[in-house]
Order: C-alpha cells, then sequence, then structure tokens
C-alpha cells in the first residue's frame, strides 16, 4: 500500500512542478488547428463519399462508378 501512495504522490508532484501545460492561447489554437482540420477531412469523405456513390439507395445520384458501368453497357 506504501508503494501505491508514494506513486501517486510522485505522480502528483511530476504533475504540479515538472509538466509545462500549454496557456491559455496555445490551447486555444491548438484547437482551431484540430477542428480545421477534422472539417478538411469529414470534406474529402464526403465528396469522395458522394462521388464513388457508396451508398446506391440515392434514386438521383448512383456515383460515377454506375454511370461508368451505364455507359460501357454493364
Amino acid at each position: 500500500m506504501a508503494r501505491i501512495v508514494e506513486y501517486v504522490k510522485e505522480s502528483y508532484d511530476e504533475l504540479v512542478n515538472k509538466v509545462s501545460w500549454p496557456t491559455w492561447e496555445e490551447l486555444q489554437s491548438s484547437a482551431v488547428v484540430v477542428s480545421v482540420a477534422a472539417l478538411v477531412f469529414a470534406s474529402m469523405i464526403f465528396i469522395m463519399d458522394f462521388v464513388f456513390g457508396v451508398h446506391p439507395s440515392i434514386s438521383w445520384w448512383s456515383g460515377i462508378l454506375e454511370v461508368f458501368y451505364r455507359l460501357i453497357g454493364g
């Protein structure tokens, strides 16, 4: 039990005194970067999903592959 208490005390000491935490401004700018990157990746996935017709249940658009298959008579 003493080893667990020592571990918790050392962990607390390290988190309070040795870890360099980001400032509020750094945290905000990092959050903005992550949000923009997430939106870019989500947009790319949406566009690929729409273009290649991953959801053939949409009656007005089946994707470029389906259009190509219809053109070649498949």
